[in-house]
């Protein structure tokens, strides 16, 4: 199973033909409590860099952005009726999934041990 991490801090799954979304667990600490979040909608057209979802904590509000062209086809439900998921399991609780126009991008991002490095 493919994941690569994005320097603003988000985990990507490849699963099939679909990347799988979410934020780490260093996301998540620096945010602190999450208590809101806004999914996008399924069949959105995104591009990569568009801002897609918001999260808003106690500390402040933060954009996941996309990192990949693409549609979203599935988003998270939970996430929407309890935000405080995303603190309690960050790999577990994803945002969305997007098909990628084009899977090659995802190779622009860094393996775990890079993100480890990245995070220090």
């Amino acid at each position: 199973m493919t994941v690569k991490y994005t320097e603003e801090h988000e985990w990507l799954r490849v699963e099939g033909d679909l990347v799988v979304v979410g934020i780490t667990e260093h996301a998540s600490e620096q945010l602190g409590d999450v208590v809101f979040v806004e999914l996008p909608e399924i069949e959105t057209q995104v591009a990569k860099g568009d801002e897609i979802c918001v999260i808003e904590s106690v500390k402040a509000a933060s954009d996941i952005l996309s990192p990949l062209d693409g549609e979203i086809v599935e988003v998270n439900e939970s996430l929407t009726d309890n935000p405080a998921l995303v603190n309690e399991d960050a790999v577990g609780a994803w945002f969305f999934k997007i098909r990628p126009t084009e899977m090659s991008q995802i190779d622009d991002y860094m393996s775990e041990d890079e993100y480890k490095d990245f995070i220090g």
